[in-house]
């Protein structure tokens, strides 16, 4: 089973409390990334099809399509890929925000 990350400014001191990330800061930062595209839906294939409704930003790493999902402020991620690890991070450091695995 992989980790679930979430990109958090819960625990940042320059901000007010409760000061999220946006949705419209999410889509402008990744509208800067070229392996990155907006989606309102992720659609999970495995032994049943499930489709879940929200605001993913779709990482394209080789043949992977991982979801960076954005709800009430913060971006959560699986870490069920090595190369998800270092990106996240990227996208953490970039937004001001921390990782918290959870």
């Amino acid at each position: 089973m992989s980790k679930r990350y979430r990109i958090t400014r819960e625990y940042q001191q320059h901000t007010d409390s409760g000061q999220g990330i946006s949705l419209e800061e999410c889509r402008r930062y990744f509208a800067t990334k070229p392996d990155f595209t907006y989606s309102p839906v992720f659609i999970a294939n495995g032994e049943t099809t499930m489709t879940i409704e929200g605001d993913f930003f779709m990482w394209s790493y080789g043949e992977a399509l991982i979801p960076f999902r954005y709800y009430q402020g913060d971006i959560y991620v699986s870490g069920s890929n090595d190369a998800v690890i270092p990106m996240m991070m990227e996208v953490a450091s970039e937004l001001t925000a921390d990782v918290e695995e959870g």
